[in-house]
């Protein structure tokens, strides 16, 4: 099964194509231009230097969320009306539990961090197990400290993942949690863990049509916020 995904949930872009687990392209830019700048670009070029186009994939896929608001509605955006000119089948994956395919050959809790501000970080931990991930909680936005009081009845080996990864280990380490950040190379949110991801839920039967397609969100935005303590209404589009 041939796989284009996309990852736009936090500064980075990310576009790959997967089949059968094996990489067959990808292209990734973390210069601080803005997604919809980058986005279908980097696409395009990917696409046209492997040989490859929109008709020849069976499953379109992009990182849902959690993440940035701006970058999660402009990957979405992008995806769904790619899968709706080629009447594609769409997977929405967790921008989490994509993160954790990075750490395939971990023995040990793996803890996915996106730093989400006001001392909190977008969260899920998972483990992997004969090849297969398990998730032990669901996706969620966790104060560091009720986190830190969490993983203490866990003795396992930690490595943690995500652009929270620093931040999360600096105040795990601190409070007597050892675990170690995830090398470089292996931190940061990309489309290849989002395709991959993909496939695993496609064969669980968990895809949607591009209608259906919408971003997560754990929380409110700052102007949501904003407009609540205000007293005026707020319009949500969740995934429920």
């Amino acid at each position: 099964m041939k796989v284009l995904a996309l990852e736009t949930s936090a500064k980075s872009v990310s576009v790959a194509v997967t089949e059968d687990g094996k990489v067959l392209a990808s292209s990734y830019q973390n210069i601080g231009l803005t997604h919809s700048v980058t986005l279908m670009p980097l696409l395009d070029g990917m696409l046209k230097n492997a040989g490859l186009s929109l008709a020849d994939m069976e499953l379109l896929a992009v990182a849902a969320g959690p993440g940035s608001f701006t970058g999660l509605r402009i990957g979405v955006s992008a995806l769904k009306g790619l899968a709706w000119a080629e009447d594609k089948p769409c997977c929405g994956v967790s921008t989490l539990e994509a993160m954790a395919q990075n750490a395939r050959t971990f023995d040990g809790t793996v803890v996915c961090a996106m730093d989400a501000r006001r001392s909190q970080v977008y969260n899920a931990l998972f483990r992997w197990e004969g090849g297969a991930l398990l998730r032990l909680c669901p996706d969620r936005a966790i104060g560091l400290e009720e986190l830190t009081e969490e993983l203490l009845s866990d003795p396992s080996p930690k490595l943690v993942v995500g652009d929270g990864a620093q931040l999360c280990c600096d105040y795990l380490t601190a409070h007597g949690i050892p675990c170690r950040p995830a090398p470089e190379n292996m931190r940061y949110q990309s489309a290849v863990g989002v395709a991959l991801a993909a496939e695993d839920m496609a064969h669980r039967g968990e895809t949607v049509s591009s209608r259906e397609l919408v971003p997560t969100y754990l929380r409110l935005s700052q102007a949501e916020r904003e407009r609540l303590a205000r007293g005026l209404p707020i319009t949500l589009e969740r995934e429920k």
